[in-house]
């Protein structure tokens, strides 16, 4: 794969780095930490054997282990890359391997569940800042990472009142070597934020899908066979890992019930307007969320190529 992140780091953010789970975002961070020096040892920590195994295939990473305390050991930094849902037990499983000064992170796309959970177990001899990096693929596991996928993506930093500014500014400098754009925002406005850009259309795509599906009408045979480029679109998000996102509605469950009322109510008026062929309400509404289509794409967060530029991926995921 070409380096377009740059030259590694002379010298790395972190001596010694542990991932707890090597999904998508812990075996891309893996590979990209190695890639640029954001790490100088970096250890995994999985629960799966067969994972585990495949890491060492991989040569993701320096060191494997099914032991959480072993794991976080000696460790700088820890960066939690499990389902939201799991957090909290982690947090207090690792509890006594942490050491005096060490970094405590996460990736999951809930922010306030993810401290209130993690917060209680996590000795006050350690710094917590939760992070979110906002990028994905449906795709999941070890083999699924690829040390560009933060690259050019927002990562929020989400720490509670009080922490070091040291370890806040030690963890954006680490997701700015891997690429992102980092900006920080308190847990609950995080929430509010991320349940309507990706929560909420992840629960809509989830949901069409499913009712395409059950229709006894048409088959699901027709359904994809005759999928255009919108259900399409669909049926990739709605592809995404199950586990993931069922801990992501049961954790951010306020902000996604209010942004889905807002939805409701917002949906009923469109149908309002196609039932009394109120064509000048549907004119306008399409040209102003037509705006923001175009304003995401100016601002570099996706592109305006057939298939919005997804093509499939070529290069090595290593």
């Amino acid at each position: 794969m070409p380096d377009r992140l740059g030259p590694p780091l002379e010298t790395p953010v972190f001596a010694r780095l542990a991932l707890i789970g090597l999904g998508l975002i812990g075996s891309s961070l893996a590979r990209v930490a190695r890639q640029k020096n954001l790490a100088g040892h970096i250890t995994a920590i999985d629960a799966s054997d067969a994972v585990r195994a495949r890491a060492i295939e991989l040569g993701l990473v320096d060191h494997v282990t099914g032991d959480v305390v072993e794991g976080v050991r000696d460790a700088d930094a820890v960066i939690l890359c499990v389902p939201v849902g799991v957090c909290g037990q982690v947090a207090k499983a690792m509890r006594s391997g942490l050491k005096r000064g060490a970094i405590i992170s996460d990736v999951g796309s809930v922010k306030g569940s993810i401290v209130s959970q993690m917060a209680p177990h996590l000795p006050e001899t350690v710094h917590f800042v939760p992070a979110h990096p906002v990028a994905g693929t449906e795709q999941s596991g070890p083999d699924a990472g690829f040390p560009t996928l933060f690259l050019n993506r927002w990562c929020i930093l989400t720490p509670p009142e009080g922490q070091n500014a040291d370890a806040i500014a030690t963890i954006r400098a680490f997701w700015e070597g891997a690429g992102s754009m980092v900006e920080e925002m308190s847990p609950a406005h995080h929430d509010l934020v991320l349940a309507i850009t990706s929560h909420l259309p992840h629960l809509i795509a989830y949901n069409i899908v499913g009712t395409a599906a059950d229709l006894e009408a048409v088959t699901q045979s027709e359904v994809i066979k005759f999928s255009a480029g919108g259900f399409r679109d669909f049926t990739r998000i709605a592809a995404s890992d199950p586990t993931m996102w069922r801990d992501v509605f049961l954790n951010n469950k306020e902000a996604v019930l209010e942004m889905l009322g807002r939805f409701t109510e917002d949906l009923s008026s469109l149908q309002r307007a196609i039932r009394y062929s109120d064509g000048e309400a549907l004119f306008n509404h399409f040209t102003r969320t037509r705006a923001i289509r175009r304003s995401i794409i100016e601002i570099g967060q996706d592109s305006s190529a057939p298939d919005f530029g997804r093509q499939p991926k070529t290069d090595s995921p290593q």
